[in-house]
């Protein structure tokens, strides 16, 4: 496969992925309108544990047959990979079916661990919380299969179906979860348990429209495929034993990696409440908090992250073949720019955030619950920081073949935040469980970066100099938010929704144009961003004839 290929599929799927955690964040502002933060506490509730439980069910199963297809078609073998491809469908029907029915009559035994006295007729009842639950586990018994299709797929190198899958999964969710949502409670004067329930549904009814998708690419290649196979030159005849133990070897780490922050949040999920009501704090206020930490402030901090790991993304094919090939240089290079995109995207976007967090979170989320929306916004939004490179640094590792030191760190990581978690939120109320989130990720990013500087005989010298000068520029674009903001406030305090608008974008535009005035100038941009962005290039360019 040419580099040119490799480089296009790759960015077809991050594009696909982009696009729908962009939908994933939009859609959360009109379904917070008609459920409440509670509301969404409570879709937290179901969608987490299945989050947890597809990915043990799947095992990064889309990335491991791609590998494994795209090998042994290399090879010249189109028949083993069609051979896992059949055995895999049955595999992942039952592994599905398995997981829908663990999930399904477990339910009550996780509701009694998210919130074990739900004495407060406030809050969501143990009910609603068994309703969200069994309503979205019907989702096992498909999404497991679309995996393995996307997979095969993606071993001939074809990312069309999977991008397209997702983004029509994700629209078709959407449209599902908002109508019915809104008939349930706007309409029919509804509770919002049974809407909320029937929102975590919209997973299953997403998963039919991926999988409707994938089936109609399916038809339509089906006879180039067979063509394929009847023209291999090899069958390695590989006994389905070895087989799977070989995509395994590939899938375990893939799952666990991916698995970083849904495992951060379903600790969350069975220690914030509990803490926030054994320290006095009643069952709604609890689930009001939850559900802004959960959902609305951590979606909002995914842009930043998802916009920065869309441009640093498609560098990780490349350290790979850079590794493989023993160019050190090369790989050192790619390692830097990766780091470099990270720091200059992230940090300005997550201390703006950081910054403008209450009107922010006035005009996306309504101006209900800004007291704590915004106080856990305000100190969580600088996350997204260490969301990103605990990505990308676990990604560089994977393409160096030394992904079991991203499994340690998240290991480690994992349990100072369950030892920590209960007694931070007791103690602290829901900024505990930001600063046990920071903790375990500052352990994953240090072993992360050691293994790195190790194994790519990596110095962060020029590294460091870089998030020195980003930080000093960054610095400069706060203070001027800052004032901005306070002046604004003064003529329009936050007292509707119109007048947090009015704050929020002066604001956002005079901190982009600051920082970018300053990064253009310093020929920071250019330098970082030159081959993807070329008028900043010419801009330096530009400079430096005059």
């Amino acid at each position: 496969m040419s580099d040119s290929k490799l480089l296009r599929g790759t960015m077809i799927l991050t594009a696909a992925t982009f696009i729908s955690k962009i939908l994933g964040l939009i859609y959360i502002f009109p379904f917070s309108a008609i459920v409440g933060q509670q509301g969404l506490a409570l879709y937290a509730y179901g969608y987490l544990p299945y989050t947890v439980i597809l990915s043990l069910a799947t095992m990064g199963v889309p990335l491991a047959v791609s590998k494994f297809v795209a090998k042994y078609n290399a090879l010249g073998d189109y028949y083993t990979g069609r051979r896992l491809f059949r055995s895999g469908m049955v595999v992942m029907s039952i592994t599905g079916f398995i997981a829908f029915l663990m999930l399904f009559f477990m339910a009550p035994v996780l509701a009694t661990l998210i919130i074990r006295d739900p004495s407060d007729l406030q809050g969501n009842s143990m009910d609603d919380i068994i309703f969200s639950i069994r309503m979205v586990s019907t989702a096992l018994i498909i999404v497991p299969i679309m995996s393995v299709i996307r997979g095969y797929f993606q071993g001939f190198q074809s990312m069309g179906p999977t991008a397209i899958s997702q983004v029509v999964e994700q629209i078709v969710r959407i449209i599902f979860i908002l109508s019915l949502t809104f008939l349930i409670v706007g309409v029919y004067q509804g509770g919002i348990g049974l809407a909320v329930g029937f929102a975590t549904f919209g997973a299953f009814v997403g998963a039919l429209g991926g999988l409707a998708v994938l089936l109609i690419y399916w038809f339509k290649r089906k006879e180039l495929l067979n063509r394929q196979m009847s023209e291999s030159t090899v069958d390695h005849q590989i006994p389905l034993k070895s087989m799977y133990r070989e995509l395994i070897s590939y899938a375990l780490p893939l799952s666990f990696i991916g698995l970083s922050i849904p495992l951060y949040q379903i600790i969350d999920l069975f220690t914030f409440n509990n803490a926030l009501i054994a320290s006095g704090v009643s069952q709604e206020d609890a689930e009001v908090a939850f559900g802004v930490f959960s959902q609305s402030a951590h979606k909002l901090i995914l842009i930043p992250v998802a916009l920065a790991t869309a441009f640093s993304i498609t560098l990780i094919p490349t350290i790979t073949k850079s590794f493989i090939n023993g160019d050190e240089d090369l790989l050192r290079s790619q390692i830097t720019q990766t780091y470099q995109i990270i720091l200059f995207l992230t940090i300005p976007a997550a201390v703006g955030l950081s910054i403008l967090s209450f009107p922010a979170f006035g005009v996306l989320f309504g101006l209900g619950d800004l007291e704590v929306g915004g106080s856990i916004l305000r100190y969580y939004a600088p996350i997204a920081i260490f969301f990103s490179l605990f990505a990308v640094s676990a990604a560089i590792l994977q393409g160096m073949n030394k992904q079991k030191y991203a499994v340690i760190g998240l290991l480690v990581a994992l349990i100072v935040k369950l030892l920590s978690n209960y007694w931070a939120i007791y103690s602290l109320g829901a900024l505990g469980g930001v600063l046990t989130t920071y903790a375990g990720y500052t352990i994953s990013i240090a072993i992360n970066v050691w293994a790195i500087g190790k194994f790519a005989n990596y110095n962060y010298r020029f590294i460091v100099k870089r998030f020195i000068l980003i930080s000093i520029f960054v610095a400069i674009m706060a203070f001027v938010v800052v004032i901005i903001k306070h002046v604004l406030e003064l003529v329009f305090p936050m007292t509707s929704w119109t007048n947090a608008l009015i704050v929020l974008i002066p604001s956002i535009a005079t901190g982009g144009l600051v920082y970018l005035f300053l990064t253009v100038r310093s020929h920071l941009a250019g330098q970082i961003l030159g081959q993807r962005f070329s008028f900043l290039r010419w801009k330096k360019k530009r400079t430096e004839t005059h």
